[in-house]
């Protein structure tokens, strides 16, 4: 009969769970210490970083941070760029150039880009890897290669409310509204107005919002029903886990 191997572990399986654990637990410590907040700002001197703020740990490309300006209590995930200026060691005056407002959410992997004023309104959330950007290339001298051509820049402005989806791309000149859905996938330039649903590339609008008939075209999901008044999270927790057996 062979032998069940599950029932006792070999050495050098056991050392390779210790092994396991221990590079698991170093590498939480890790990312801790190495998480940026205005109490730890470590090497970054931003031009503002608000309380309740996080930098995850390891943190992307980040320069120019003496012209960007962070709300309070946002949530920036690991490898986010934050980028002010085309490049580094630039005096781009005396206003901020990238803002992000309270509550601002950023996926990981995802890209802000603000060669020229980029706004992003309060309570943004944004899945991951979007990209957000005021600067795209120029191709106009047929002749010259297109990464050679000085770029055109356009600010970017992103309302409060909003939702990015997972990959969305936001081009220069850019100004979405309040509460403003953007698919994942999309490609947005141009004005989007208030309670929008966008999606496509280019973007469209696909769902908007009516105030005497609602939103057209009608949504296809039921209404969520709000949470009874008095209902504790302790009991929104016990009502999940008989809902799941």
């Amino acid at each position: 009969m062979p032998k069940n191997r599950n029932t006792f572990s070999s050495p050098a399986a056991w050392g390779r769970r210790v092994l396991a654990r221990a590079v698991h637990r170093g590498w939480r410590v890790v990312q801790e210490a190495g998480a940026i907040t205005a109490e730890h700002p470590g090497r970054l001197r931003f031009r503002r970083l608000g309380p309740g703020t996080r930098l995850a740990f390891p943190q992307g490309t980040v320069f120019g941070e003496a012209w960007i300006e962070l709300g309070d209590h946002c949530i920036i995930a690991e490898q986010v760029t934050l980028t002010a200026g085309m490049m580094p060691g630039l005096d781009l005056g005396p206003d901020p150039i990238l803002t992000l407002g309270d509550g601002v959410v950023l996926g990981r992997g995802s890209h802000v880009i603000a060669d020229t004023r980029v706004t992003i309104g309060s309570n943004t959330y944004c899945g991951p890897y979007v990209y957000i950007t005021s600067t795209n290339h120029s191709y106009d001298d047929p002749h010259e290669p297109v990464g050679r051509q000085w770029p055109r820049t356009d600010p970017v402005e992103i309302g409060p409310g909003c939702w990015l989806g997972t990959g969305a791309v936001i081009l220069p000149g850019a100004r979405l509204g309040r509460n403003v859905v953007v698919a994942a996938g999309a490609v947005v330039r141009g004005e989007v107005p208030d309670h929008s649903v966008v999606a496509g590339a280019p973007a469209r609008v696909v769902r908007s919002w009516d105030e005497e008939r609602g939103w057209q075209p009608p949504l296809r999901t039921p209404t969520p029903r709000p949470i009874p008044e008095g209902v504790t999270p302790a009991q929104l927790l016990a009502l999940a886990e008989l809902e799941e057996r």
